[in-house]
């Protein structure tokens, strides 16, 4: 990590771990090329060129205790969250952050992670004014559109989110779109953070299962940012030998 003036704001991001997985338990410790899960999202972390720390938010002792042996700075967090957003919010309190920090949600299971996409998500703090929250998406066909699980955004001409559905929107009558798919990825200036961690779930958010949309029935902007580049996270066990070729051709 390389550290630069970003007008102050100090920039933090925290990795939550969870142990428990319905559809692969244990999932921050998974074998991947000799190391497990956790530490290869570190290390693309820490290549983030905005980002002056990167913290491991775990709620077991088998991760905490893997992460000290491999020099990955980790937090013991509550086994009662129910959220990575819940988990990020004690580990920054835990930090002591001060509130014009920005802090950063990486998920835990994106081994392969762009760092470029962490500084693109990080650049409209330093550049803009009055960012709150700022997340990425991508452009995506019309077929990957069609999918629940793949989240799609619309953007008013400032860049900012006006809806999340996983529903393919815009409606198209020609079904060309453009469609935006949304990448979970966020980073929050601390203050909104905290906000958005006390509020209630809202109708929308409840009716979509999208925690952001919490956000945004509550009038709290969401800058976008469109990027290049995919994720590619790990679901289920089959997921890893995607993740290792992946790794490995960057190594090549």
């Amino acid at each position: 990590m390389r550290h630069r003036d970003n007008n102050s704001l100090v920039f933090t991001g925290i990795i939550p771990a969870r142990y428990s997985s319905t559809r692969f338990p244990g999932k921050p410790l998974a074998d991947i090329l000799g190391k497990p899960m956790f530490w290869h999202v570190y290390q693309q972390a820490v290549q983030c060129r905005l980002l002056h720390r990167v913290y491991l938010a775990t709620d077991d002792e088998r991760i905490y205790q893997a992460a000290g042996e491999l020099r990955v700075p980790a937090l013991m967090t509550s086994p009662e969250h129910h959220s990575g957003t819940d988990r990020i919010m004690e580990a920054a309190r835990q930090l002591g952050l001060a509130r014009q920090s920005v802090v950063v949600n990486i998920q835990g299971d994106e081994p392969a992670l762009e760092p470029k996409i962490l500084d693109q998500l990080l650049e409209p703090f330093v550049s803009a004014t009055g960012v709150c929250v700022t997340t990425p998406a991508r452009r995506i066909d019309f077929q990957e559109a069609q999918s629940p699980n793949t989240v799609k955004v619309v953007i008013s001409q400032r860049g900012r989110a006006l809806y999340f559905s996983r529903s393919p929107i815009p409606w198209s009558h020609d079904g060309e779109g453009p469609f935006l798919g949304h990448i979970g990825l966020y980073a929050y200036r601390y203050d909104i953070l905290e906000k958005f961690q006390q509020m209630e779930q809202s109708f929308l958010e409840q009716t979509e299962k999208l925690e952001q949309l919490r956000l945004l029935e509550a009038g709290i902007p969401i800058d976008v940012v469109v990027t290049r580049y995919a994720c590619h996270g790990v679901d289920v066990p089959e997921d890893i030998s995607r993740t290792v070729q992946l790794l490995q051709e960057r190594q090549t």
